[in-house]
């Protein structure tokens, strides 16, 4: 196979940014996304010029780090797909394909595709945790959990992090990714105790991180590479809504 490439390449966060057009051919149809910015990089690195800059980990659609738009769509065309588990056989041979970084302005651009996602780190940290010392893991029926919470739960859990939610979203929301961290504790019972004011304090730091709002147009499910469902976000309004009714 053999793609263009027009690529958005910037030098740091101050630079001005653009797209630059690469042909790269002796593709394989098997090969993931990120092994084609592999090729184009060593052809790049070998003429003496720079790398294309890139987020990666595990390249198992696991890890949530290889955020890119790929033809204006986040991860991708491939549904419930990451862009590193995309593979070449979803692209005709001469495509021309746009790869840019995540668009928010909660997410600078740090360099070429790489953004800072600190500020979903931020909103862990406002309240994504329970306080309550768990020990050892407990025997499967020291804690009934009720198998609908239980699934409910671990569909929040599935979230990965990776903020396609957020570069889908027209509003620049966040309000997916951070309904699931409210949503997967507040199913189970250990995350009772502290249900209504991590709702608070995990909303607060989405808007005070620059994040839009969310007016429900469900772009943020329809790229999420685990399926999370706008549910959750109902999830969270409830709690903080019935925070808020406590509270007075």
């Amino acid at each position: 196979m053999k793609l263009t490439l027009r690529i958005w390449r910037q030098k740091d966060r101050d630079a001005r940014g653009k797209m630059v057009a690469y042909d790269v051919d002796g593709l394989s149809a098997d090969m993931s996304f990120l092994e084609v910015l592999d090729v184009l990089n060593e052809r790049l690195t070998t003429a003496g010029e720079e790398p294309v800059a890139f987020d990666h980990d595990c390249r198992e659609g696991i890890c949530g780090a290889c955020g890119m738009v790929i033809n204006g769509v986040a991860h991708g065309p491939q549904k419930l797909t990451t862009a590193c588990q995309l593979h070449m056989r979803h692209f005709n041979d001469g495509d021309t394909i746009d790869v840019e970084p995540w668009r928010a302005r909660a997410f600078p651009v740090v360099k070429d595709l790489v953004v800072d996602r600190g500020a979903f780190d931020r909103i862990i940290a406002s309240g994504g945790y329970i306080s309550a010392p768990t020990g050892s893991a407990p025997d499967a029926h020291a804690m009934p959990v009720p198998k609908v919470d239980a699934d409910s739960a671990f569909e929040a859990a599935a979230c990965i992090g990776c903020g396609a939610c957020v570069a889908a979203c027209p509003n620049g929301s966040a309000m997916l990714f951070t309904a699931a961290k409210v949503a997967h504790l507040g199913a189970l019972p250990q995350g009772q105790p502290e249900r209504s004011s991590r709702a608070q304090a995990m909303l607060a730091a989405h808007d005070d991180a620059g994040f839009g709002g969310c007016t429900n147009t469900g772009e943020c499910t329809a790229v999420c590479p685990k399926g999370i469902p706008l549910t959750v976000i109902g999830a969270l309004n409830h709690d903080v809504l019935g925070a808020a009714v406590r509270n007075r």
